[in-house]
């Protein structure tokens, strides 16, 4: 059985939810917990490329790839790049919209982090605990 996959989505918001489905999907069977943060990060994380970068763009697209190892799980999301680093944002009023995501993440996440890719992409990165803790 691969320990490693990837897939590669166009860059349309109705493709975040497929992303969730291919993640779901893959993880099938390693824990309820382990899927719904694996969901949540693949989602919140493929709705950042699609809204913030060159991805959202006319034919742009972004890479999922799940890394299943021993002890944890890696969900990656690389993208085309964009003009802000991603980084956890205050949020000062329940009445905003935005700006959760990286904070759920970095709650779910063993750990997390952003690498810069050639050409100007950048790869956003979730590790999460197959042991529940």
């Amino acid at each position: 059985m691969p320990t490693q996959w990837c897939r590669i989505f166009p860059g349309q918001v109705w493709q975040v939810a497929e992303a969730r489905h291919f993640v779901a999907a893959l993880l099938e069977g390693q824990g309820a917990n382990l899927v719904d943060d694996a969901v949540l990060v693949v989602g919140e994380l493929a709705a950042n490329a699609v809204r913030h970068t060159r991805s959202g763009w006319y034919r742009g697209w972004f890479l999922v790839a799940v890394h299943l190892r021993d002890d944890m799980v890696r969900v990656e999301v690389t993208d085309q790049g964009g003009d802000d680093e991603p980084l956890v944002r205050s949020v000062t009023s329940l009445a905003e919209e935005g700006g959760r995501g990286l904070l759920m993440i970095a709650a779910c996440a063993k750990d997390w982090g952003v690498k810069d890719r050639p050409a100007g992409g950048r790869c956003v990165w979730a590790e999460l605990s197959r042991n529940g803790s």
